[in-house]
C-alpha cells in the first residue's frame, strides 16, 4: 500500500488535491514552478501513483475481463478465443476469471473488478446467480457488461446466445422420431435462464409428440459430480428406465456414457443420447455423441465485439439489445435407430 497519497500532498504544499493531481500528470493548466513545487515534494516523500485508480480515470487500461462459471465445458474454451481474438485486433488483453459456479466467488470477483483494473467485463453467470446485484454495481460505475450463453433477464445490458428454447424442442424432437417413448432430460440450475428455456423445449416437444411429461424424467442436477452420477445412475435403474436421454450440457451427457457403461446398456440399442456440446471429442466417443453445437467461437467474438463498441462510444443499450446466433444439429451414432 502508498503511504503517501494525494490528499497528503495537497495538504503539505497548501493546494487542492485537483490541482496536484494535474501537476503529476504534466497538464498545461498548472505552472511550471508549482510543477517542480509537486514533483520535489512526490519525490522527497517517495509518493507512488496507484495505477488502477489512474486507469480508471482515463478508461484506460486495456483490458478487459472474462468471467466464466468453469473450464471443463469446451463451450467456454471456444468462446474465450473469439473473445480474444477481438481482443487482440484492438490491442487489449484478457483476464479470465473462473466462480466454479458460486455466486459468492462471482460477487468477489465483480467488486474486485469496479477498481478500475478492466475497461469492461463479458460474463456468463453461474448456476446459483438469482440476485444480481453484485453485477449492477458494477454498471453503476460505468464498468460495461455483456453478457453471453447465461444471460440474465433481469438486467439492461447485451446479451449474446442461442435460441434455446427451439434447441431444446429440436433435440428433444429428434429422440422421438429416432422411436424413443420415454425421453429423460438432464438440466442444471433452473435459476438459469438457458435451463428453463431448454426445458421448455424439452416439455413442447413432448406436448407435440402426444408424450405427457413426466416430473420423474426431469433430473435436477448440480455441480457435485458424484451426486449428479448417483442421481442418474438411480434413474436408469428404476422400473420406468427411458430410452432416450436429452443432457443440457455435455457433462452429464459423459456421465451418461458412464452409467450405462457400468449397468451394461448400450448405446443407441438401449438408450439414446443427444446433449448440448461442443466437445471436440463427441465424434471420438464410443458411439459417437450426437450434439446440439453452439457457435461459440462466434458467440465470443460478437460479445466481445459488441463490448468494444461500448467501449469506444459507438453502441447505446437498449433494453432489448440481444444477438441470437442458430445452433446446429450433429447427428451421430449414439441417437441412430
Amino acid at each position: 500500500m502508498n503511504s503517501v497519497n494525494l490528499k497528503q500532498l495537497a495538504r503539505e504544499l497548501n493546494l487542492s488535491v485537483s490541482t496536484v493531481s494535474r501537476a503529476l500528470r504534466d497538464s498545461w493548466e498548472i505552472s511550471t514552478p508549482t510543477k517542480q513545487r509537486v514533483f520535489d515534494l512526490a519525490k522527497k516523500m517517495n509518493f507512488q501513483p496507484n495505477p488502477y485508480a489512474s486507469s480508471l480515470r482515463k478508461h484506460r487500461s486495456r483490458t478487459i475481463a472474462v468471467v466464466i462459471p468453469e473450464v471443463a465445458n469446451n463451450f467456454f474454451a471456444l468462446a474465450i478465443k473469439g473473445i480474444e481474438t477481438v481482443a487482440r485486433e484492438k490491442g487489449y488483453h484478457v483476464l479470465i476469471y473462473l466462480t466454479n459456479e458460486d455466486v459468492a466467488e462471482e460477487a468477489a470477483i465483480a467488486s474486485s473488478l469496479q477498481s478500475g483494473r478492466v475497461d469492461g467485463v463479458i460474463l456468463s453467470l453461474c448456476g446459483s446467480s438469482q440476485d444480481t446485484r453484485h453485477l449492477l454495481e458494477l454498471q453503476q460505475r460505468n464498468i460495461p457488461l455483456v453478457f453471453f450463453d447465461r444471460v440474465s433477464e433481469g438486467m439492461t445490458a447485451p446479451k449474446v446466445m442461442t435460441n434455446d428454447q427451439e434447441s431444446g424442442f429440436i433435440a428433444t424432437e429428434h429422440l422421438i422420431q429416432a422411436g424413443c417413448r420415454r425421453v429423460a432430460h438432464l438440466t442444471i440450475s433452473m435459476s438459469l435462464s438457458i435451463s428453463n428455456k431448454r426445458q421448455q423445449g424439452y416439455e413442447d416437444a413432448l406436448r407435440r409428440y402426444d408424450q405427457g411429461v413426466e416430473t420423474g424424467m426431469i433430473i435436477h442436477c448440480g455441480k457435485d459430480d458424484a451426486e449428479n452420477y448417483r442421481l442418474i445412475r438411480e434413474l436408469f435403474m428404476s422400473e420406468n428406465r427411458p430410452d432416450g436421454v436429452f443432457a443440457s450440457v455435455e457433462k452429464l451427457a459423459v456421465q451418461v456414457y458412464h452409467v450405462c457403461r457400468e449397468l451394461g446398456l448400450q448405446i443407441p440399442r438401449d438408450v439414446k443420447v443427444i446433449s448440448f456440446s461442443n466437445l471436440v471429442t463427441a465424434s471420438l466417443l464410443n458411439p459417437s455423441l450426437t450434439t446440439i453445437a453452439q457457435p461459440a467461437y462466434d458467440m465470443g467474438k460478437e460479445a466481445a465485439t459488441i463490448l468494444f463498441r461500448r467501449l469506444e462510444k459507438k453502441y447505446i443499450v437498449v433494453p432489448e439489445d440481444r444477438v441470437m446466433l442458430p445452433a446446429r444439429l450433429e447427428v451421430r451414432d449414439s441417437t441412430m435407430a
